[in-house]
Formats: C-alpha cells, structure tokens, sequence
C-alpha cells in the first residue's frame, strides 16, 4: 500500500506542476501579453496556442485530482477510525487544502473550458469573416475571473497540503480535540464560509467591487497570502 501511495504521489506531482505551472502562466504572462498585444496577434494566439495549453491544463487537473482523492482514500482507509483521522492536524490540514483544490478542479472543467471553448469559437468565426459569438465577451470575463481565483485557491492549498506532513509546528499539535466537538465544527463552518464566498464571488461576480481585488496579478497574489494567513490562523486558535 505504501508502494502504491508512493506512485499515486508521484503522478499527484507531475500532473500538479503541470497544471499549476500553467495556471501560472495564463495568469502571470498571458493574460497581460494580450492586453497589450495588438489583435492580429492575439487572433492567432487564441486559435493556435490557447487550446493546446488548455488541453494540457485540464488534463494536469484532472490526473492531479483523481491521484489526489486515491490517496486521500488510503490515509483515511488507514486510520483506526473517521473521528481519529480529523482529530490528527493531518487530516483536518489535508482535507482543507484537497477541498480547495477540489474546487479548483471543478472550476477547470466546468468554469475554466466551457467558457474558454465559447471565445475559442468566437475567435475562429471572427477569423473566418464571421461575427463575433454574443456571449464570447461575458464568457471570457467569466473565465479569467475564475483563473484568477484558482490563483487566489492555489495560495492556501498548497500551503495545507504541504503542511499536513511537513510543517512540524502544526502537525505536532495536540491532536486531542474530538471531530464531534462545537469548536471543531465552528472551525469548519467558519472555514468553508470563507472559501463560499470566493468562489461565490468567481461564479456570480462581475465588473467592479467584486473583481478589483483580481484585477492585477499582485492583487490576486495577496488575496491569496491573506486567504492563506487567515485559515492559518484560524487552524492555531481553534483546533
């Protein structure tokens, strides 16, 4: 089983580079290239590089996911009992940071790639002389925004699935507090309301208020530290 879990860790690796690395990249590089590229050129990107890059993107995802959850499976599957596996700071650590990156995973392939597949489409209409798909500017926003804030999910995520076995300071913490307890309870509900309402915010925000703080890569990077120190803290008082 160790063997197993071993390669299951290996591939969850693989796949996440891949796929964070590339999350970085339309993030990072290609979302200001196109902002200030001329459109001839941004035409040609969409249609020849973008759906390459979204291929391997969504892949990366969903292989980093499906090796994720088999491990998590085995870890929990291990544990003498459920109440065990949460009251150890490894489980709770590996499932807040396996939620977030759950959802990630979900907003790749129903967020990220339906939308990205609509300005895909429009892009290649326009190409040919065709006019532009009504919904291609509302599916575009719509995507970036939730690249975005994968962006602002991968911060925390790979924060507390690193630190489940790897971070001394809160691994070793006293593992006494029981999964039935109310402060356990409040922390979860105090946890997933955060992460509610940025992913809320990626699904119905728009224009304005909502979308600012994700309007600059460096925005988006420290909404994603904060979100990081807020659960951070969060995990130390309650639990």
């Amino acid at each position: 089983m160790e063997l197993t879990h071993f390669f299951l860790r290996w591939i969850h690796f693989l796949a996440g580079i891949t796929w964070i690395g590339i999350l970085y990249y339309f993030n990072f590089v290609q979302t200001p290239f196109f902002a200030e590229t001329e459109g001839p050129v941004r035409v040609g990107a969409i249609q020849k590089l973008v759906p390459r890059a979204l291929w391997w993107f969504r892949w990366g995802a969903m292989f980093t996911f499906l090796a994720g959850i088999l491990m998590y499976g085995i870890r929990w599957a291990q544990a003498p009992s459920t109440a065990a596996f949460f009251a150890a700071q490894y489980g709770t650590a590996i499932t807040l940071g396996g939620l977030i990156g759950t959802i990630m995973f979900l907003n790749v392939w129903l967020v990220i790639w339906p939308n990205q597949q609509i300005v895909i489409a429009s892009t290649n209409q326009v190409a040919q002389g065709g006019q532009a798909l009504p919904a291609a500017a509302g599916a575009g926003r719509r995507a970036g925004l939730t690249s975005r804030t994968n962006t602002v999910f991968s911060i925390p995520m790979l924060f507390f699935m690193g630190a489940a076995m790897h971070y001394p300071p809160l691994e070793a913490r006293p593992g006494g507090l029981i999964s039935a307890s109310p402060v356990f309870a409040g922390f979860w509900i105090i946890a997933l309301i955060l992460i509610a309402a940025v992913e809320a915010n990626a699904l119905y925000g728009t224009q304005g208020a909502t979308k600012k703080p994700l309007d600059s890569v460096s925005g988006a990077l420290w909404f994603g530290f904060i979100l990081a120190a807020v659960l951070y803290l969060l995990c130390l008082a309650l639990l």
